[in-house]
């Protein structure tokens, strides 16, 4: 359930490089990843920048969440074919040219603030063209790890992408308010084309194998996509969760929008407040992702529905924290991120042992889109009732919400049955 994902690990891959000493993949694979890791570095703190921004600016809830809705809009529509694109033709030149055009999008924006003519819809503007540009973009990105290295590091190609996902979170924060306070908005901003091109520019050096795929281009996007699609609808289990995790999404997403406006408004905080509770919520989903690959729990269900559960009512905790109790509210923020971190990697775990192999792409990318369509779906719904019932308000009924949700989750006997093997039933459905 994150909003970005860099080299996300998948069973099924095809064979990449083999193993051997002396062999040049760790360099092609560290100068890329290390690239595409630094980029994404600059895109979370220009994210923390232009939310700030619109809160400092505007204080208003619709502005916020329109903001969110430009960020992610545009991704869920353009997913589904950017993973199909990814799959037939250059997934370095895609990288290439969607890094390229989110920069040059980015330096007009860093020219409208340093001339001072910079209107809050061209902000909207950057956030869906990079949206839009990351549809492309990450798909190519993570289906290109198996080709860049050997099937005995695929798994830890995937734990060092979820690392990197919760230091980022820790990193983008903090030096994004430490960028705000030292130059310009203009001048932080310019960071994030520093980075694209240290994202490019390892792939301008090294080739990415690309696999022949000659039956998909004889298919269409919907035949190919409908298959997922009947896999899901007809396993009761897991029609169930992707419900589920549909209406969390829509209940909780647009708190992560809202946070600015949450301290500023109810603490009377600034952008390092802000930075402070979202990198400590950081460190606290690098830790919990630490913990369940040390303890990796058997019961996935449970673990995934409580730790859901845990995180959305942490959230509406944090919005109960008085004004004058700053920390208490940074503590309830850190353990949603903790709890978070306790469901989302069971969630992976139990996805890759229920749904075939040769299917998974497929049907992972349909819960890709139906989270990324809850989201900006609940960022319009927000934005009406943070106007009637306050910011505050907003973060009570989304996290208790998703909170119910989650726990109504162990009502459904074939959702908790999705624990068992079920593989091969799902697989007869299909």
């Amino acid at each position: 359930m994150t909003t970005r994902p860099g080299f996300p690990g998948t069973i099924g891959f095809p064979p990449g490089p083999e193993d051997g000493p002396g062999l040049p993949w760790r360099l092609r694979f560290g100068a890329i990843f290390g690239g595409q890791a630094l980029s994404l570095v600059g895109s979370s703190l220009t994210q923390f920048v232009l939310l700030w921004w619109i809160a400092d600016t505007t204080g208003s809830v619709s502005a916020l969440s329109a903001a969110g809705m430009a960020a992610l809009f545009p991704q869920a529509v353009l997913a589904p074919l950017g993973g199909t694109l990814a799959d037939r033709y250059s997934r370095r030149l895609m990288m290439i040219v969607a890094d390229a055009i989110s920069a040059l999008c980015m330096l007009g924006l860093i020219v409208l603030f340093l001339t001072e003519r910079i209107e809050l819809w061209h902000a909207y503007v950057m956030m869906a063209v990079r949206s839009a540009m990351q549809a492309f973009q990450a798909p190519a990105a993570s289906a290109s790890v198996a080709m860049l290295v050997p099937r005995s590091f695929v798994v830890r190609a995937a734990g060092l992408n979820q690392s990197l996902q919760s230091l980022t979170v820790v990193a983008a924060a903090p030096m994004g308010a430490l960028a705000i306070g030292v130059m310009p908005i203009g001048w932080a901003l310019s960071i994030d084309v520093f980075t694209a091109l240290l994202g490019i520019l390892p792939l301008l050096c090294f080739r990415i194998p690309q696999p022949a795929n000659r039956d998909a281009r004889r298919t269409g996007l919907w035949s190919e996509f409908r298959e997922g699609i009947d896999l899901v609808w007809k396993s009761p289990g897991l029609r169930r969760l992707y419900l589920l995790l549909g209406v969390v999404v829509l209940a909780t997403m647009p708190t992560f929008t809202l946070v600015p406006l949450l301290v500023k408004v109810h603490f009377g905080g600034g952008a390092s407040q802000v930075a402070l509770m979202e990198g400590l919520a950081g460190a606290g989903m690098l830790a919990g992702s630490m913990l369940m690959m040390a303890m990796a729990p058997r019961r996935l269900v449970h673990w995934t529905l409580g730790g859901f559960a845990v995180s959305c009512a942490s959230v509406a905790l944090t919005a109960m924290a008085p004004a004058t109790l700053f920390g208490v509210a940074v503590a309830w923020w850190v353990m949603s991120g903790i709890s978070f971190a306790f469901g989302n990697a069971p969630l992976t775990a139990l996805l890759q042992t229920t749904i075939p192999n040769r299917l998974q792409g497929r049907a992972l990318a349909l819960m890709t889109t139906l989270m990324a369509f809850s989201a900006p779906v609940g960022l319009a719904l927000a934005a009406p009732l943070g106007e009637w019932i306050g910011v505050r308000g907003v973060f009570l009924f989304a996290g208790s919400l998703g909170a119910l949700a989650s726990l109504a989750g162990f009502l459904s006997p074939s959702l908790l049955a999705l624990q068992s093997p079920p593989a091969r039933g799902i697989e007869g459905a299909a």
